[in-house]
């Protein structure tokens, strides 16, 4: 359904369709308005610098990339997701003047939802007048009818695709590449299913997307574990089949404010964000995140943008709003439990929110000069929001989510995968770069007594024994999601995102190794593991980590006998941890005691000694 009309020198055009899918579920696609620009024959934009008079509104400036260009102001994106947004362009040549758009999408009780995309045009000169109902009037209803339908078959199945198919665009001789490359791949174990999937996409899935694969987002879509999606992304780049990338992404919009191709060596984490106009250390733990791509010798992939500042741009993001001075307004977003936080993008501060389902249904944010007030709100998921700018000044009100996606693939992660060590020895940090991990479990291990190894049975059989018990912690590590950051004689530093990953990876091999197979002679494994935050660096010119805690976890396997584990407390009082060591199938002894550390003399540290089930 259409309607237009003209008012006041303002074109106006109204377009309606039903839809199968809800708002949730449409939304995703039809907010993607870098995606919904493209698909509908818009022209690709560049992004100019902004004028003093930008900063902190929100307020962008671009141009198409034509020959002769357009250009113009556009201020910030509002939205409340998932039901509408809208956003007003003031074009400063060209035959328009100014063009603002609003798309609705409301629920039917009969299931399905309706949607409203609704154009207002104001002409510049004749031209305008004559081109705007070509345009709107003809044109453009027919491809977004197009992309409309599209998009609501997709959002209407269960399990949507995670990448729109479109017909793929192969290099030369890239077929023949594909296969050899996959041949390969499966010589070194990758299963064929998988492969295939993979391959799939990469011949068919969206540009958009695959110029930002994400490995996660992938196995969730297939319903296959994620590590296994990962270990072949590394494997299929190691190969040439894929590229990855480095994203440094910004702490406000979490959008890319730089991205490196090659290596982290390149990577310089003091970053600018042109959207944000904001300086910022991607220095923690979210800041660096790895994406995937396919190698140009395969399948170049789109990176042209066709919007720069949609909804779907920062999809944390649930409301944007902009309120002029004294202003109110009132929306009902409809929200996912969880933390949030309400903030402008211009003063200092923000208001804390926690989402549940039985909490309050209404409630009201003013922002004044000062700031915010500092108290937490509780909020239902559909509550009614009252936004009320209190200030002297336009204010744009963003409600964002805390959480980062679980989709994303951060460095932190993927420099503690073994694949991702033993796959790309060579990846490390500019001398001096550094960033935080977060929380990091770290295991050093020793073999007990290997100097009298070696005197009674000779360096030749004690060396490959000695390399044999490498092997063995080598496997259980990588099985366990760690890697081995360093061997230092018969030392072994190893790291894990999770405490529980790295007692079941010491509790094997020790067990392995005390009870060799084919009469070899029996090794007893010292251990101490500890865990807290640290922050990954270059030590002779591989990937290494720093910090307090590191130095702790070192310091504690001194005080192991071997064929046991000594856990600090932090490690021990893990949840997961403690359901191991009280299993009633195979209870573990455990002993508490208490200990100085060398440089940590004005602290006493509790400690315990743990007895795996294998003795």
């Amino acid at each position: 359904m259409s309607e237009q009309s003209e008012q006041d020198g303002r074109f106006y055009y109204r377009w309606e369709w039903q839809l199968q899918s809800t708002p949730e579920a449409f939304w995703p696609f039809f907010a993607d308005t870098n995606r919904l620009n493209r698909d509908t024959g818009i022209f690709p934009v560049a992004e100019l610098p902004p004028q003093p008079e930008d900063i902190g509104t929100g307020r962008r400036r671009l141009r198409f990339q034509l020959p002769i260009p357009f250009s113009w102001v556009e201020e910030p994106f509002e939205w409340v997701a998932p039901y509408r947004y809208g956003v007003l362009r003031h074009y400063q040549n060209g035959p328009l003047r100014a063009m603002e758009v609003l798309a609705t999408i409301s629920p039917q009780k009969s299931g399905g939802s309706t949607l409203v995309y609704e154009t207002w045009l104001e002409p510049r000169n004749i031209v305008g007048r004559l081109a705007a109902p070509i345009a709107l009037g003809i044109i453009a209803p027919r491809r977004f009818g197009k992309a409309v339908e599209k998009y609501d078959a997709i959002a209407a199945i269960e399990a949507p695709p995670l990448l729109l198919k479109r017909p793929y665009r192969l290099v030369p001789g890239a077929e023949g590449r594909m296969n050899g490359m996959a041949d390969q791949l499966l010589a070194q174990g990758v299963e064929k299913p998988l492969l295939d999937l993979l391959l799939r996409e990469i011949k068919e899935g969206d540009d958009l997307t695959l110029a930002h694969l994400r490995p996660y987002a992938l196995a969730d879509q297939w319903n296959v574990p994620r590590r296994d999606v990962l270990e072949l992304a590394l494997m299929a780049t190691r190969a040439g089949l894929l590229d990855f990338q480095w994203e440094l992404l910004c702490p406000l919009c979490r959008g890319a404010s730089d991205r490196v191709h090659n290596h982290l060596s390149e990577m310089r984490t003091n970053v600018h964000c042109p959207t944000c106009n904001i300086d910022f250390q991607a220095d923690n733990e979210h800041a660096i995140e790895l994406t995937f791509a396919p190698n140009s010798s395969i399948r170049p992939v789109e990176r042209t943008e066709f919007c720069v500042a949609g909804p779907q741009q920062t999809p944390h993001i649930a409301v944007q709003q902009l309120l002029p001075p004294g202003a109110t307004r009132t929306v009902q977003p409809k929200l996912k439990a969880g933390r949030y936080r309400m903030r402008t993008a211009n003063l200092p501060g923000s208001r804390q929110i926690v989402v549940t389902e039985q909490e309050t249904a209404a409630q009201t944010f003013e922002i004044q000069p000062g700031g915010w007030p500092s108290e937490r709100v509780s909020l239902q998921s559909d509550a009614n929001l009252t936004l009320h700018n209190q200030s002297d000044a336009p204010q744009l009100f963003i409600l964002e989510e805390m959480a980062w996606s679980d989709q994303a693939i951060t460095a932190a992660e993927v420099i503690s995968l073994q694949s991702f060590r033993d796959l790309f020895t060579q990846e490390a940090l500019e001398p001096g770069q550094q960033f935080s991990v977060g929380s990091l479990t770290v295991l050093f291990t020793d073999l007990r007594d290997s100097t009298r190894l070696y005197r009674e049975i000779g360096d030749a059989p004690a060396f490959g024994l000695v390399r044999n018990h490498f092997d063995v912690l080598h496997d259980a590590i990588a099985e366990e999601e760690g890697a081995i950051v360093k061997t230092i004689g018969d030392a072994v530093m190893a790291v894990f995102r999770r405490p529980i990953s790295a007692v079941r990876a010491i509790v094997k091999s020790q067990a392995i190794l005390a009870n060799p197979m084919n009469g070899e002679r029996p090794l007893q494994i010292k251990a101490a593991i500890h865990a807290g935050h640290s922050i990954a660096v270059t030590l002779n010119e591989r990937l290494d980590y720093f910090g307090t805690n590191i130095n702790i976890a070192a310091r504690l396997e001194k005080f192991s006998q071997g064929n046991d584990l000594i856990l600090s407390d932090f490690v021990y009082c893990d949840p997961e941890v403690q359901a191991l060591i009280h299993d009633a199938n195979a209870p573990m002894e455990t002993n508490s005691f208490e200990a100085q550390l060398k440089g940590f003399d004005d602290e006493r540290f509790n400690l315990w000694r743990v007895v795996p089930k294998h003795q």
